[in-house]
């Protein structure tokens, strides 16, 4: 299936089948752009895409296979034709004492997280700078990338990772006119979200601390998080690089 028009700019969204990546994809397809979206849910995928309407597309891709982010990019340029914007979002959640978690454990998670997301960026980079086009890299950190929280060490390490990646991509990539940045999402109403908390003893309670810990007293919409990044994305930014955008109601600033 080829998309409609060469000429649109072209958005590749991974891990884009639940949560924050489906309201990234839905915003950037109403900003006028291709969204090609990729996980490893086949079923869910194809009902995102289906959602995002005639330039939505859908591709399966496990990114801790080795390959597999070359594979990702090269599918969406034979589909759309181009390559303008990379969303790293593909991740999987940890939760866990740190002296006790397993290698296994953080293996798999800096394999999604982190080495999944370098392979996204140096295959999407090249493409973007073979074209001479240059184009726009966003990596969808955390809060805990900046922060530290108990049983929560792996995945705030895997996110670092990321966000010291986006600093030294964007100085290093700025000669191809590739920009780099980064967005940190706090605390998000998603599923997961929604799973976590049902599973504490006081549910109504543990929303109310949770926003009492916000400065702005509530958790983050996912359309929050998506708005960010379609400004990253836009030509609006075309002077933006380097820089991690938190989405966290003030969490940080504390």
């Amino acid at each position: 299936m080829t998309a409609t028009a060469h000429s649109t700019r072209t958005a590749l969204v991974t891990g884009a089948t639940s949560g924050i990546g489906i309201a990234i994809a839905k915003r950037l397809a109403a900003d006028g752009l291709t969204v090609v979206i990729s996980g490893r849910s086949t079923e869910r995928g194809t009902s995102v895409a289906r959602e995002l309407g005639p330039n939505g597309h859908f591709l399966r891709a496990d990114l801790a296979q080795p390959d597999a982010a070359d594979t990702l990019i090269e599918e969406t340029l034979m589909l759309a034709g181009r390559l303008d914007v990379l969303v790293n979002n593909a991740a999987i959640d940890h939760i866990g004492p740190l002296l006790d978690v397993p290698a296994s454990e953080i293996v798999q998670t800096f394999e999604t997280n982190t080495f999944g997301a370098i392979s996204c960026l140096q295959a999407a980079g090249r493409a973007m700078r073979d074209t001479g086009d240059g184009g726009a890299i966003i990596n969808i950190t955390s809060r805990l990338a900046s922060i530290g929280v108990p049983t929560m060490s792996i995945y705030s390490a895997s996110k670092g990772a990321l966000l010291a990646l986006t600093r030294a991509a964007a100085v290093e990539l700025a000669p191809h006119n590739i920009r780099v940045n980064a967005v940190a999402p706090g605390m998000t109403n998603t599923p997961l979200y929604a799973e976590w908390v049902s599973n504490q003893d006081d549910p109504e309670g543990t929303m109310r601390r949770v926003a009492d810990a916000i400065p702005l007293k509530r958790i983050a919409d996912p359309g929050d998080v998506a708005a960010a990044v379609a400004y990253l994305a836009s030509p609006d930014a075309s002077y933006v690089t380097g820089v991690s955008i938190p989405v966290d109601g003030g969490y940080l600033a504390q």
